[in-house]
């Protein structure tokens, strides 16, 4: 399967690594879905940035994945666009602290509806489009999924869940639809906060590589796992600068 004219939908692509994916995509020669929450200004950068050098057709839709009915809406409305799609990256994610004695019932909610209940619902919608162009669903982990965070706690086990929900799926949609995972490390510092477990110095010890990584590493990831890795479903590709070695 070439990216050249497939058609890709990121969740969360306004910024960060999501727009990093966006931007690999497009040079790939993939035609994008671009989906963001509130960041409108940053999408629409983005995608006037990947028109003017790549000529990408992008279609940008805001919404909250939380809400019950929107991951349906959002894959009818790229395929109304479209006519097809080829490509489904859930990479939309909320990072927040949530020390145990402080968690609330509206915490975990918010967590596993865009962690797990968003992932779950926009492959079903869109399971019937990728079954005919035989495509593919990246889900954007994180390595706190397979080593809890402390004061973590909703989202290192909502993440977790997205890991069982992928290797579930590989097995649902198996033999036309391949799903895996990509469990990035530290590629980029959270904004306005620092490490939970340790000054970043004392982090990148802690890091066979011994540096912080690059979004480019996530989205390279993510394009091998998209088109490259035809004999590869349900697997969770760790790329953390060997952080998980200790």
């Amino acid at each position: 399967m070439k990216a050249t004219e497939k058609v890709v939908l990121v969740t969360g692509a306004a910024r960060r690594v999501g727009a990093a994916i966006a931007r690999n995509l497009a040079a790939e020669g993939c035609q994008l879905v671009l989906h963001y929450r509130r960041s409108r200004s940053d999408a629409e950068a983005l995608a006037a940035e990947l028109r003017h050098q790549y000529r990408t057709e992008c279609l940008l839709i805001a919404g909250d994945l939380a809400a019950v009915a929107f991951p349906a809406q959002l894959i009818a409305a790229s395929v109304e666009h479209f006519g097809r799609l080829d490509g489904l990256v859930n990479n939309a994610s909320i990072y927040q602290s949530s020390p145990f004695e402080q968690i609330t019932p509206e915490d975990w909610q918010r967590m596993e509806a865009i962690h797990l209940r968003a992932p779950l619902f926009l492959t079903q919608a869109a399971a019937p489009h990728l079954r005919r162009s035989h495509g593919a669903v990246v889900n954007i982990g994180d390595i706190h999924g397979e080593i809890p965070l402390r004061s973590y706690l909703p989202y290192s086990v909502t993440k977790a869940g997205l890991l069982a929900l992928t290797r579930s799926l590989a097995k649902e949609l198996g033999p036309d639809i391949r799903v895996n995972s990509v469990s990035p490390g530290v590629v980029l510092w959270a904004e306005n906060q620092d490490p939970p477990d340790g000054d970043k110095q004392a982090l990148l010890e802690r890091n066979a590589l011994k540096r912080v990584g690059n979004p480019q590493d996530i989205a390279s990831a993510v394009a091998y796992l998209l088109f490259d890795a035809q004999y590869t479903t349900g697997h969770n590709l760790v790329v953390d600068g060997g952080r998980m070695l200790y």
